[in-house]
């Protein structure tokens, strides 16, 4: 499947509140938005710049609202995902406010994205790199892993600081490609969030507190149980009739079964605890 290469700059100004998977990003030529393939479009700000979500990985949530109150995940982990991503881009003397908006210097640097499509809240998702592009910006690319280890996307993952969250988008060799990382990741003594993630083994949840601050999980468990407690009930027993209502389309790998809602994989242990069954680089969602 070819990206379409768009060269820009990343940037850290106007209250931006980049997270480890987010950056906002504007073309050198705003009307490059519009050669971004897929039904869906990029819909960038005034200044030109759209908030671009980075293929392949999820960081622990730094800002999440959902249908409720702005909530976040333990910080270690979800500020250290951030601080990387925009050492890595170039910037220095980064600086986190309280309000979760950052500063740094220079407020820009030049980069680029590589993109299949945007996601259903009109993001970019895409690969991220730095420097010069490896072609001209407008033209589509096919990507190895070659160029996928030169990516920020790569070097969360393979420092640990990062889940895989895969979406059809993402072609299966550069799937297979970030699953090594992972798996080194996960192999090497104490790597980044990885000694700490309790999604497979266990979750206990006695509250919004327990979830934000006490427990580090996949993002995307996070995001649905921060939902689920915002309706008034702190017990688990409903939870897996939640899940099948929110209806989330996968496949689960190596057999490629299509799946529809986290309920089949996701178990209550007892009265407050719950697991994922299968580790997320098993899964392809079918929606980003």
């Amino acid at each position: 499947m070819p990206m379409l290469v768009i060269k820009g700059s990343f940037h850290v100004k106007g209250g931006a509140k980049p997270d480890g998977d987010t950056v906002p990003f504007t073309p050198d030529h705003p009307t490059d938005w519009k050669l971004v393939p897929g039904f869906r479009k990029v819909v960038p700000k005034a200044d030109g710049h759209a908030n671009v979500r980075m293929e392949g990985i999820d960081t622990l949530e730094t800002h999440y609202s959902g249908q409720g109150p702005e909530v976040h995940q333990p910080l270690a982990f979800g500020h250290a995902a951030a601080d990387e991503l925009l050492n890595w881009l170039g910037f220095t003397n980064v600086h986190r406010n309280p309000d979760e908006t950052v500063t740094a210097t220079p407020d820009s640097v030049p980069g680029f994205i590589l993109t299949s499509g945007a996601d259903v809240h009109n993001r970019c998702v895409a690969l991220v790199g730095r420097g010069a592009p490896p072609a001209p910006s407008g033209f589509e690319i096919r990507v190895g892993p070659e160029l996928l280890r030169k990516t920020a996307n790569h070097h969360l993952l393979a420092l640990g600081l990062a889940y895989p969250t895969y979406y059809t988008s993402l072609p299966s060799t550069l799937r297979d490609e970030l699953t090594v990382a992972v798996h080194q990741a996960k192999a090497a003594p104490a790597k980044g969030l990885w000694p700490s993630d309790a999604t497979m083994t266990g979750v206990k949840v006695t509250g919004m507190y327990s979830i934000t601050h006490e427990v580090v999980m996949l993002p995307k468990l996070f995001r649905r149980l921060k939902d689920y407690l915002d309706l008034g009930n702190p017990a688990l027993a409903c939870f897996p009739s939640f899940l099948a209502g929110a209806a989330d389309e996968f496949r689960i790998l190596p057999d490629n079964k299509l799946v529809t809602g986290l309920h089949h994989v996701v178990e209550i242990t007892d009265s407050n605890t719950v697991r994922m069954t299968h580790p997320i680089d098993d899964f392809v969602f079918e929606h980003a």
